[in-house]
């Protein structure tokens, strides 16, 4: 998610963490105030929760893909949970998920009712749950890329010619990422390279972050991660010297808000409308879309992810 960049060390960190609920004799009195003071509630990917029913009208549960680190995201989306339950005036809490597919099962059965996903993710988890809805996506995320790395010591210049992979360890991120996995695939396969045909089978680390680490320590000699991370780990001097950006991919659509059935049936028919209304006006230099490396958030719809829904059937990831 994308992915949003890390989160400025400091004031937002402390100020999710000395939130406090209060206690009370039982666990759904628990779980309201821990959701009124935005703090986070995991849930299991069984479906099940630590924090209460997801059922308890005027709570929004969000939740994300963990494209990044988990200290990273809790950050983050406890800053955005904090946010959207004063603009919208409802209790909402972030709860983190173990994997991309826990994301996509916990949004099918309710336990989240507002998930950021990636394009794929997304896709997925909107087929499976009649009366889901695209709600925003950020104005990055209309033209988006991935960019391939590799390690120094293959001696490969930068190009955009992606043959050369094809002779070398390589891991994707995610089994089911858009940017970490889908597309790149997609684009390998263009080429004229297997995407499964690495040297002992591609690799999937996990996360943008897993994959710049095990290039960097030359578990794989290449990968593939999406670039905004790239470039924020770059920016804040966290990308290894060993790790060189090999090649950029085309543009394609990827991360956005997509809300559950459920929520819009406790909360009403016009929780989509509220929720578009609010992302989509966030002024420029919002702390919102500073932490979403945003300019803007913009409304997003089915459509956008077509071109996802047909690339994941060919490869298999869409049913």
């Amino acid at each position: 998610m994308s992915a949003p960049r890390a989160v400025r060390s400091g004031g937002l960190a402390e100020h999710a963490l000395n939130r406090r609920g209060f206690l009370a004799g039982s666990a759904a009195v628990l779980a309201a105030a821990l959701a009124a003071c935005g703090r986070t509630s995991p849930v299991s990917s069984s479906g099940g929760s630590s924090g209460g029913s997801s059922g308890d009208r005027g709570s929004l549960r969000i939740g994300a893909i963990p494209d990044q680190d988990p200290e990273v995201l809790q950050r983050l989306y406890g800053t955005v949970a904090d946010a959207m339950s004063t603009a919208l005036d409802l209790d909402v809490s972030y709860s983190p998920v173990t994997d991309y597919g826990a994301a996509v099962s916990l949004f099918r059965t309710g336990d989240l009712d507002l998930v950021w996903f990636g394009g794929l993710t997304g896709v997925q988890a909107r087929l499976q749950t009649p009366g889901a809805e695209p709600i925003a996506q950020r104005d990055i995320d209309t033209d988006f890329h991935s960019v391939f790395v590799v390690n120094t010591s293959t001696g490969l210049a930068p190009s955009e010619d992606l043959t050369p992979l094809a002779s070398l360890r390589f891991t994707y991120g995610s089994e089911t990422s858009t940017s970490g996995r889908l597309m790149p695939a997609y684009f390998l396969r263009e080429q004229g390279v297997d995407p499964e045909g690495f040297p002992g089978g591609p690799g999937f680390s996990g996360s943008h972050d897993a994959t710049l680490a095990l290039v960097a320590s030359g578990t794989y000699q290449a990968g593939v991660l999406n670039e905004q991370v790239w470039t924020s780990r770059s920016a804040a001097g966290e990308v290894d010297p060993a790790v060189v950006r090999y090649a950029r991919t085309p543009a394609f659509s990827d991360y956005h808000w997509l809300l559950g059935p459920q929520a819009t049936e406790r909360l009403g028919d016009d929780l989509a409308g509220r929720l578009r209304e609010y992302l989509t006006g966030l002024p420029a230099g919002d702390e919102v879309l500073e932490l979403f490396g945003a300019g803007a958030f913009v409304p997003a719809e089915a459509a956008d992810y077509a071109q996802i829904e047909e690339i994941g059937r060919q490869l298999g990831l869409v049913s």
